[in-house]
């Protein structure tokens, strides 16, 4: 029985299941409980405590409730483009900037419209920028994902409260930063 719940958030694009499966190999103390979170409400998780720590995409915005958090840079997310298999972007292995000066870009509404855009260029209409990681989990038969050449990379880190950090919150950075049951800090 496990006396503890760790509670991890993730937003989407991240992939926790190997962090999960080293957890549990460790026969650790606490139980972890996996928790998708919105990209839009990954500081708003922890800062209510719906989850303990979370897989957040940075930046986080500026002030006073980002300051209060640990964080772990982890690391980096190739930026993409999407385009319906139709268009002639589809084509290509990576995209520039110059490829795309023809092109109609449909923006971010919101933080959670990834799949919304998606599906709008998979239509026909035509392109929208994401982590290649987003686009992948948003991957339809009728849209293909290019990395951007020579785009902005967004970053993954792990974070969590300053004021509720104990030894599990410790243990669990450990395995996400690879160190096994036998390792050392």
């Amino acid at each position: 029985m496990h006396s503890t719940t760790l509670r991890v958030g993730f937003v989407p694009g991240v992939e926790p299941d190997r962090f999960m499966r080293r957890w549990k190999s460790g026969r650790r103390e606490a139980w972890l409980e996996l928790v998708p979170v919105p990209l839009s409400r990954q500081h708003a998780a922890l800062a209510e405590g719906e989850v303990d720590m979370c897989f957040v995409r940075l930046p986080l915005p500026d002030g006073p409730a980002t300051e209060a958090l640990h964080m772990v840079p982890l690391w980096e997310e190739r930026a993409a483009i999407v385009v319906g298999d139709e268009n002639v972007l589809s084509l290509l292995d990576e995209i520039g900037e110059d490829d795309l000066a023809e092109e109609t870009e449909i923006p971010a509404a919101h933080e959670d419209d990834a799949a919304d855009r998606v599906a709008v260029v998979a239509a026909g209409v035509g392109y929208t920028r994401m982590p290649l990681s987003v686009a992948r989990l948003h991957h339809r038969k009728d849209a293909v994902s290019r990395p951007l050449r020579d785009g902005t990379p967004t970053r993954i880190a792990l974070a969590w409260p300053r004021a509720a950090d104990d030894p599990v919150r410790q243990e669990f950075v450990g395995v996400v930063r690879g160190r096994t049951a036998r390792s050392s800090r």
